[in-house]
């Protein structure tokens, strides 16, 4: 049983039915929770998901309303172990930051992995697996390769 820490893009990718990844997305989590894995999420996913949720269409948002976004928070609150909020992960992540010369808006996925290593997580379950390729010590795993691996 592996734990794994989900993607913000992945949250998003399951709330948005309108996305092409959608199906992708909430099947890779089915099929790891299926498989008894743990999938968590953390403070610093909700709030990227209320940016990207209420953020306008035209600049690459979901354009949903504030009760919307809401009310998809609550199905995930629901639905995923919140990991909990410690000092040590500030510590974590100004030395992942430092280490990584990570800039600008990377920094939010760098709380992210900083998270990861407060709870001992090493897995993060996201689309964006370049956004994360050069940090050491977690394995990053894209939904449609769980998908894949259950295939064969």
């Amino acid at each position: 049983m592996v734990d794994y820490l989900l993607g913000t893009n992945v949250l998003l990718r399951m709330s948005d039915r309108t996305s092409p990844m959608n199906l992708i997305a909430g099947r890779a989590a089915a099929t790891l929770l299926v498989q008894n894995h743990q999938l968590f999420i953390t403070s610093q996913n909700i709030i990227e998901f209320w940016v990207v949720a209420t953020r306008p269409v035209n600049v690459n948002g979901l354009g949903w309303s504030v009760e919307k976004t809401r009310a998809e928070i609550e199905q995930i609150l629901n639905q995923f172990p919140q990991l909990e909020e410690t000092p040590q992960i500030f510590s974590h992540w100004l030395n992942l930051v430092t280490t990584y010369q990570i800039k600008g808006k990377r920094v939010h996925d760098a709380r992210l992995v900083a998270v990861m290593q407060a709870h001992a997580i090493t897995h993060l379950l996201t689309f964006n697996p370049g956004d994360f390729s050069d940090i050491d010590n977690i394995t990053i795993v894209h939904p449609q390769s769980i998908l894949e691996a259950t295939q064969d």
